[in-house]
């Protein structure tokens, strides 16, 4: 095993590890672009974040009160592949992290048809394939 302490680079590990988590992003993501260009190509106009919402979600029809979150599988826990891979290191900070983001959308998803909005959630995963994607915004947005 590897001690402790600066890596080659002469950066310490923590250090290091909160660089590269600060360069996630959290908006304009690959899935999230893609969701947006079919909604958009679909005809569709849309706010983006509206951060007057709860859980500023990332695409919002504002004269359908309908909002579309595009979540990333990590981040959020999804049931797939990517969803349920784990982190060796520091996996008990990551579970609950992931349970706590969990928790955090659920209620979100509370709060905004309590408002009276209706709500999609898009997967990170699903943007994979582009033809079935198209037909559920097409539904959910019709409805």
């Amino acid at each position: 095993m590897r001690a402790a302490g600066p890596n080659r680079l002469g950066v310490a590990p923590d250090a290091a590890r909160s660089a590269v988590m600060r360069a996630v992003k959290s908006t304009d993501t690959k899935p999230e672009m893609i969701v947006r260009s079919i909604a958009h190509r679909l005809g569709f106009r849309f706010r983006l974040h509206r951060k007057s919402l709860p859980g500023c979600p990332d695409l919002v029809f504002v004269t359908r009160r309908k909002a579309i979150f595009v979540n990333g599988c990590f981040w959020h826990g999804h049931d797939c592949k990517r969803g349920a891979r784990m982190p060796k290191a520091n996996a008990d900070y990551w579970r609950s992290k992931i349970t706590r983001n969990q928790a955090r959308d659920l209620r979100v998803r509370e709060d905004l048809a309590a408002a009276g909005w209706d709500v999609f959630t898009i997967w990170e995963c699903e943007t994979k394939d582009q033809g079935l994607l198209r037909q559920r915004i097409v539904a959910f947005l019709q409805a």
